[in-house]
């Protein structure tokens, strides 16, 4: 994930790009809109918001994927275009996913990959039109900046989770079957699998800070989400269960990053805390680093909320599917949280 050019295309994208919205760091809070559930043998719409796709075969695994799944597949008009290391231009990446939402024929829309540059479209996307049809967008990494921006302008439930050509392994075809097929309540727990070991050591989630809370889950990467602080398109963190993950990001990074979301508020309106993986996430070089341990420790601690960290979100082959802005009941002790009411009309 090229997020350094994400950071310099975030301030080139904005300048001179009429806001949809004039509202300051927190927008106010909107209804939740939930979704309209996927039909069996429905259409998915596949689009690409952020960076360009190199190997043209990973289209093709893609559309196989979802139509192995029971679903037709349309690709976006300009899903295969390229402008530097962007999938298009900006009008043509938002015209995309625009006409995905009008589209009565599609169902649901799933983001082929990450990258960079999702939030310079944000201010051309048709929020009014979008919360007029409400239907299920996933994908995670850059898609994060969408997940935001739904969110704060519409109250739309969106879902971090598996891109397109991301890894469609049991686990998360489990995952998609329980949530948008059979509309489970998911339990959100570690896979853990024992193997040949005297214990259990991977996939293990350890408590940051004791305890058990309801609350509006939401979040993503941390790096792509506190880069919308101070825009309109920042979501209203308030009594929400805060998510992040992260990668290739040095801990003194994260250190940064988390600075800013208590410069800006969103700690202290938070009631709950899930920290993800940090996919080479090691420190380098210097004179020292603080560990992520410590970070929580400074950061994390002295809120006296429930957290917990390790849980199965980021980039990782085995994922959780969120439906961010769902409400969920987090134990921070088990390491686990589930849904607590549909998230589907």
């Amino acid at each position: 994930m090229q997020k350094r050019s994400f950071i310099k295309s975030l301030g080139l994208g904005l300048m001179g790009l009429p806001l949809i919205s004039s509202a300051g760091p927190f927008t106010s809070k909107k209804p939740t809109i939930l979704p309209k559930p996927i039909p069996a043998g429905g259409t998915i719409g596949i689009v690409s918001p952020s960076a360009a796709t190199a190997d043209r075969m990973q289209f093709q695994f893609a559309k196989e994927t979802f139509e192995e799944l029971g679903y037709q597949v349309v690709l976006g008009k300009h899903v295969k275009s390229r402008r530097g290391h962007l999938a298009g231009t900006d009008q043509d990446r938002a015209d995309d996913l625009n006409d995905m939402f009008r589209n009565s024929a599609i169902d649901a829309i799933v983001c082929i990959r990450g990258g960079s540059g999702a939030a310079r479209i944000l201010p051309l996307l048709d929020y009014q039109m979008i919360q007029q049809n409400p239907k299920p967008l996933l994908g995670y990494s850059d898609v994060t900046a969408l997940h935001a921006a739904l969110y704060s302008q519409t109250g739309l439930i969106s879902f971090h989770g598996p891109n397109g050509t991301g890894s469609w392994n049991s686990f998360n075809v489990k995952q998609f079957e329980s949530i948008f097929v059979n509309k489970i309540l998911h339990d959100f727990a570690n896979e853990q699998v024992k193997g040949d070991d005297l214990i259990v050591k991977n996939n293990r989630t350890s408590t940051i800070y004791s305890g058990v809370v309801k609350g509006r889950i939401l979040g993503g990467n941390l790096t792509v989400l506190s880069s919308l602080s101070g825009t309109s398109y920042y979501p209203d963190f308030s009594d929400a269960i805060l998510f992040v993950e992260d990668i290739g990001e040095d801990p003194y990074k994260i250190d940064r990053m988390m600075s800013t979301l208590r410069l800006n508020g969103t700690l202290s309106k938070i009631k709950g805390f899930i920290f993800g993986q940090c996919t080479d996430c090691n420190p380098s070089g210097g004179f020292g680093s603080l560990t992520l341990d410590e970070l929580w420790e400074d950061y994390i601690l002295p809120l006296e909320i429930p957290a917990y960290k390790g849980a199965m979100i980021g980039h990782i082959p085995k994922q959780f599917i969120i439906p961010h802005g769902a409400i969920v009941t987090m134990d921070a002790d088990k390491g686990s949280f589930q849904l607590t009411q549909t998230i589907f009309q």
